[in-house]
């Protein structure tokens, strides 16, 4: 593949297709603004922001914008984050209320600074959302919680609609992407949710392009649907800036379109596979695709 000066392989033009979409979202980004929320699609410079802004949606990232972890792919800062305001679940539900949403989606950064890692924090803010919005969709994207099965157990309490939490990559870079997280630790979570809460639909998500091969994307995949997950998202890594991880491959769409036929013949409820798909991109559709069964 053409690379350019800096050895990363030359951006190709199926993913150039969201250039400049940012600008859309005007009313969104203003609502946000006035109730004081973070969002990932901002912190993490996702590709669809425009898109999803555009349409009044957005993925709220709790617990303040430092991590305490430094993911060799992740743009969100990392450091020593504040004290946790007690105030933010309400400004969430508050930003819900006026964007008008019937389906959420809250993530955070990593807090291990946090005795229960930010999982009452979590509760609190499905609870203050509901208290808005009694019959809104939620889904939370969790961190590890260091495998705590308490910390999970007092998320699950507040009854998000769907569990979700990333993998990120395959098994045996791990230690180079997320080297403070594990592979293993991983599939507890979602095995342990299940095991909790045997009917709620479970979700994770992958990215490809950071050295991995296709056969350990089909092992990624298989131990998934082994811990039970029901949901998945695969797309393209993209690096945020020079500081992180260099991309080893763009796929193309024939590529993406291959993973979505290996996990369907797997048993995923629903699955979203694309260059720009992120983990929380059709959250409502992938919700609405497990509880149908």
């Amino acid at each position: 593949m053409e690379t350019a000066s800096n050895s990363q392989p030359l951006l190709p033009p199926w993913l150039r297709v969201k250039i400049g979409k940012n600008r859309q979202g005007a009313t969104t980004r203003r609502v946000l603004a006035s109730c004081g929320v973070h969002t990932v699609c901002e912190e993490a410079r996702c590709p669809n922001v425009g898109e999803c802004f555009g349409c009044g949606t957005a993925t709220f990232m709790i617990l303040g914008d430092i991590c305490t972890r430094d993911c060799g792919f992740c743009a969100v800062r990392h450091g020593q984050p504040p004290a946790v305001d007690p105030e933010e679940p309400y400004r969430v539900a508050r930003a819900a209320a006026k964007l008008g949403l019937d389906f959420l989606v809250v993530t955070s950064v990593t807090r291990d600074d946090l005795p229960d890692g930010g999982a009452g924090h979590f509760a609190a803010t499905i609870r203050a959302v509901r208290g808005h919005l009694p019959q809104v969709g939620i889904e939370v994207l969790i961190p590890d919680f260091l495998g705590s099965r308490e910390a999970l157990a007092t998320v699950l309490d507040a009854g998000p609609t769907v569990l979700n939490h990333n993998i990120e990559t395959v098994r045996r870079l791990q230690p180079f992407v997320r080297p403070q997280a594990a592979y293993g630790r991983s599939l507890g979570v979602l095995a342990t949710a299940k095991e909790l809460v045997s009917d709620l639909p479970t979700k994770s998500g992958l990215m490809v392009g950071l050295g991995e091969t296709d056969d350990e994307i089909r092992e990624t995949l298989q131990d998934l649907r082994t811990v039970g997950c029901d949901l998945v998202t695969i797309g393209q890594y993209l690096r945020p800036s020079r500081r992180h991880l260099p991309v080893d491959r763009y796929v193309p769409p024939e590529g993406f379109e291959e993973y979505r036929r290996w996990a369907q013949a797997l048993g995923f409820k629903y699955v979203a596979s694309d260059p720009f798909v992120r983990s929380s991109y059709g959250a409502a559709e992938a919700a609405r695709e497990a509880l149908k069964s």
